[in-house]
């Protein structure tokens, strides 16, 4: 054990946040800054990457405010970050060619038809264990080749860097990314270029995608140093960077889930399930993914993952788009203004179906209104078609393993909501548990980099060293499944309908 602090930076989808922790995981200081989403088309989402940055930049300083302490008194810092996000910059300069495209952005879909069209889904299946998705980072790289002037010419001579979200941070951490040029494993899985086995590029993977190796990053396990701060303003040079890991993976190792099977669920943006299925990966029968959790030393674990796209960003667009509630904190209180939905069936696929669909043509429905049906039918309808989407994941999820799920840990902003996780405990039939702290990501973020600057002898001693604080991850509430709820075999019903429809041609 030690004294020594340890500073998380979770870079998401909708802004930035850094917390100060201690090596038991307690926060001693958070700061969150929002960003300005970019919609240049219908379906697609862009981040200008300088917003990016000075948002890390500002909460880092709060967060340091916020704990009262000064930067010289950090030993490391821990980076998770959303994940496919892509960005493509001048390695001589850094400066990016175009906006970031975020996960969410739909641009490519035609560009993954084609690919499925032309038999190459099952090899991507097999090596990657993902889809052909434009979810994912590789088409979104060829996107970019593709559509800056000359930029595939730049790449295929060494011109230009490709990195997801923790690549660009590490670059800006470390005076102008001169120390390395990295990924971590968990990131480079979700690029559709990585192989599963082999944990490194796959060439044939970069030719099928037309990604050239030579614009993409070195990979390297989530913890361990890949550099050192330099020329950063309010933190010190020589600062290790110890810790990478895409988000849903820093809140699998946050939430303590070191066993085979043992699940969460972060509610962010989207919504995340993850198990862990152990040292080896498993192929999804219906249709998750097969992902790597985290690498410590030559320790590799793998995960099944389910996402729904659009979670909290549903209560967003309730907000913004349609001005059913004035702040997103305010939808739970409408919505138990009223008992049920009367009907009403929210299916939240603004961004396309992820798992167990992959449906990238997919549209948000709203169906079941009559002269009755008021703001907090909506916005219970809103609340119960979240969970919808993460009971098909679970369900999924309980297939592939052969065994239904006991129990799921949640973390994220919207794991707040009571009526969503009383709403979820139902419609799945699961138990479900809520830790007194939801800064899971950030925490995982942290662990990983205390390890990585040997602060912990290894991944076991950070184990104990977690459970060992009741402050760590205490189990605020849990929430039962109701038994034998008749509701719930309707609400199904009604819901798999609904989708179907949210999935018809045009």
């Amino acid at each position: 054990m030690t004294d020594a602090l340890v500073l998380a930076i979770d870079q998401g989808t909708t802004g930035s946040t850094a917390l100060v922790m201690d090596t038991t995981g307690r926060t001693l200081g958070r700061h969150n800054v929002e960003f300005e989403q970019h919609f240049p088309e219908p379906g697609w989402v862009e981040h200008a990457p300088d917003a990016i940055w000075q948002s890390v930049l500002e909460a880092v300083r709060g967060a340091l405010r916020a704990a009262g302490v000064a930067s010289g008194r950090l030993a490391a810092i821990g980076v998770t970050n959303q994940r496919e996000t892509t960005l493509v910059w001048d390695r001589a300069t850094g400066v990016p060619i175009h906006r970031a495209i975020v996960w969410q952005d739909r641009r490519t879909a035609p560009r993954c038809a084609e690919l499925r069209a032309a038999g190459q889904e099952p090899l991507v299946k097999e090596r990657t264990g993902l889809v052909c998705d434009p979810y994912f980072s590789g088409t979104k790289i060829a996107w970019l080749l593709d559509h800056v002037p000359g930029a595939r010419a730049r790449a295929e001579r060494g011109e230009l860097a490709f990195g997801t979200v923790d690549s660009f941070l590490v670059r800006q951490l470390t005076a102008a990314g001169k120390e390395a040029h990295v990924t971590d494993v968990t990131n480079a899985s979700r690029t559709l270029l990585m192989n599963l086995a082999t944990l490194d590029w796959d060439d044939e993977l970069c030719a099928t995608l037309g990604v050239p190796r030579a614009v993409l990053p070195k990979i390297v396990p989530s913890a361990g140093v890949v550099g050192h701060t330099a020329g950063v303003e309010g933190l010190p040079d020589g600062l290790p960077i110890a810790g990478l890991a895409g988000d849903q993976q820093a809140a699998l190792f946050g939430q303590a889930c070191f066993a085979v099977g043992d699940a969460k669920c972060t509610y962010g943006t989207g919504a995340f399930v993850l198990t862990n299925i152990g040292a080896r990966p498993i192929p999804s029968r219906f249709g998750l993914l097969t992902t790597v959790a985290w690498q410590v030393g030559t320790e590799v674990a793998y995960a099944l993952e389910g996402s729904a796209f659009i979670a909290g960003a549903a209560v967003q667009w309730l907000r913004d788009g349609l001005g059913v509630v004035q702040k997103a904190s305010e939808i739970e209180a409408l919505a138990r203004q009223v008992e049920t939905s009367d009907g009403v069936v929210f299916v939240p696929a603004l961004a396309g179906l992820g798992a167990p669909y992959w449906d990238a043509a997919a549209r948000g429905l709203i169906s079941g209104l009559t002269r009755g049906t008021t703001r907090a039918h909506l916005a219970r309808a809103a609340l119960e078609g979240i969970a919808h989407e993460v009971t098909d994941l679970l369900e999924a999820m309980a297939e592939d393993l052969g065994r239904p799920l006991a129990k799921m840990r949640v973390d994220g902003g919207a794991a707040a909501n009571d009526l969503l996780m009383q709403e979820q405990a139902r419609l799945a039939g699961l138990d479900i548990e809520r830790p007194r702290d939801l800064e899971t990501t950030a925490r995982g973020a942290a662990m990983l980099a205390a390890v990585g600057a040997g602060l912990f002898v290894g991944a076991g001693d950070a184990v104990a060293a977690m459970r060992a604080v009741s402050q760590m991850a205490p189990i605020e509430r849990a929430f039962a499944a109701p038994p034998g709820d008749e509701r719930r075999t309707s609400a199904r019903a009604a819901w798999r309908a609904a989708v179907a429809r949210a999935r018809l041609p045009g």
